[in-house]
């Protein structure tokens, strides 16, 4: 899995050289928008919905009501695309050629991402770990190096060569899952795990004798998370949505945004959203919705609070080092990974912020995880009008941020937006275990020796930065990186030192189970 990231990472970093600023945005912004909007629309309530709860259920009408997200799918795909079409500024056909294409295209792959749906939610409910990270890294690499070749080969293709590359991934996507329950599905590996699906027929939607087509019970969860789900988007991709409507950047500034954007998001893509999904699942399971601490069985509370204030101390301590170090070596970094375009103009400083707003980023992804997993649907219903409020508070805040800061308004606004979802998180998280005797959210303050140590490698790393970086030449380049090391290798040893609960906990749910994989 790291070995396909690192390839991925070093060809996107190859395929910015060839690409002009106004067809990064284009693709990465308005494009994706599209791609992202229809398939968060069609699905992520589902999802939430029928994760809940035991694997033991019919999963007969379970896999009825997720293949709703098609025609669902179709609809969202249908409607966006003409707003697309005719309601948003259209490109320079001289700069940007065949936009046209590429709206149709990036809606047609979210319908074929959403016809894997059905397997997606079985694997993931009976933790078929392996299958999911395969599945992500073979598609996306397959991606990366079509658009490599199209790219370099047909530069003058403008938008089909990611319109082709985006429709390979979903394809490459869908039919992994496809091909691995093709095999799975009736083998004696299926028996001895007693999976609940016998046939491939069965994965296709089926009539239930005398009981209803669907579960009502998950199909009225849906609903309530399809509405927060719908302000949960807006508030996720908010930035884009006042790109892309309000026009406040130009294509070419929304394609540096997003370059630094998707930089400074790597470690929220590959270690915390992981980390949500996974454990979203755990809390689901353990702990019983709607309950109160009183009712739960008193052995999964205690499971459930140990992990949780262990999960919050390591993303904090992550988003920590994260803030602390990229702050003085975000214009190396942008000069490392695009030349001057980037570490060039607003680059760095967007970094920087960025590098602020990934601390919040770890903290919301567990607290919401946690606050997600145990929530009744009157509690979801409820939540919704505090997701309507915050809503519309993101989007006025970014459009006047952006106007007074350029593009760091955007980041400015995300750190509110994630600091409101935080505190809502917090206050229902200290409600559920008041009248127990666990306090999770002391997984939240860190050891003060190593708070002292984070300050200190800040202003020596800042100091480092003025002197010796970027303009010193790679001599100067590399006493800078050298002094971070040192600050870093100061860091993790006092982790070690103070933290040592967390390491243990690192070490046994984590590091054990890729040792178990290696043998």
């Amino acid at each position: 899995q790291v070995l396909f990231r690192v390839v991925t990472f070093g060809l996107n970093a190859f395929t910015l050289r060839y690409l002009s600023r106004e067809l990064i945005g284009v693709v990465n912004v308005r494009l994706t928008l599209l791609y992202s909007t229809v398939v968060f629309l069609a699905r992520e309530a589902f999802r939430r919905a029928c994760l809940s709860g035991s694997t033991k259920r019919n999963w007969t009408k379970t896999i009825n009501l997720l293949w709703l997200t098609v025609p669902l799918g179709v609809f969202w795909s249908i409607f966006l695309g003409l707003v697309w079409l005719h309601l948003l500024e259209v490109p320079d056909p001289s700069v940007v050629p065949h936009y046209q294409a590429g709206v149709v295209t990036f809606g047609l792959s979210a319908i074929i991402e959403l016809l894997g749906e059905p397997l997606w939610v079985l694997a993931q409910a009976h933790l078929f770990v392996r299958l999911k990270v395969i599945a992500e890294s073979l598609s996306v690499v397959s991606k990366c190096i079509l658009t490599v070749i199209l790219v370099v080969l047909y530069p003058q293709w403008g938008l089909y060569v990611f319109a082709l590359a985006q429709i390979l991934y979903v394809s490459v996507l869908v039919m992994c899952y496809v091909i691995y329950f093709v095999t799975f599905l009736g083998s004696p590996e299926a028996t001895k795990k007693s999976f609940p699906i016998a046939r491939i027929k069965a994965l296709l939607p089926n009539m239930v004798e005398d009981e209803t087509f669907v579960n009502w019970k998950e199909a009225r969860l849906t609903w309530s998370f399809f509405k927060q789900s719908f302000l949960k988007q807006i508030l996720t991709e908010g930035e884009r949505y006042v790109m892309t409507f309000l026009n406040v950047l130009n294509f070419g500034d929304q394609g540096v945004y997003d370059i630094v954007n998707n930089l400074g998001s790597l470690v929220a893509r590959f270690i915390f959203l992981p980390i949500e999904e996974s454990f979203y699942v755990f809390f689901a399971k353990v702990l019983e919705r709607g309950k109160n601490v009183k009712d739960q069985k008193q052995d999964d509370v205690a499971m459930a609070a140990n992990v949780l204030e262990l999960l919050l101390k390591l993303v904090l301590l992550i988003g920590l080092t994260i803030t602390v170090f990229g702050y003085a070596y975000s214009q190396l970094a942008l000069d490392i990974y695009g030349g001057s375009m980037l570490s060039s103009g607003t680059g760095p400083d967007l970094l920087r912020c960025y590098s602020l707003y990934v601390l919040f980023l770890a903290v919301n992804g567990v607290t919401e995880c946690f606050t997600f997993a145990l929530m009744c649907k009157e509690e979801v219903d409820r939540y919704n009008f505090v997701m309507l409020a915050l809503s519309f508070t993101f989007l006025c805040i970014s459009y006047f941020l952006t106007h007074w800061y350029g593009s760091i308004g955007f980041i400015l606004a995300n750190c509110f937006n994630m600091g409101i979802r935080i505190a809502h998180s917090i206050h229902y998280i200290y409600d559920y275990f008041k009248e127990s005797t666990y306090r999770p959210l002391t997984g939240l303050l860190p050891s003060p020796f190593l708070v002292l140590i984070y300050i200190l490698s800040g202003v020596i790393t800042g100091f480092s930065e003025v002197l010796f970086c970027c303009d010193k030449g790679w001599m100067g380049r590399l006493i800078h990186i050298s002094m971070g090391a040192l600050c870093f290798a100061a860091t993790i040893v006092t982790m070690f030192c103070t933290e040592t609960k967390l390491i243990h906990f690192v070490r046994s749910q984590f590091l054990s189970r890729y040792m178990k994989k290696g043998t």
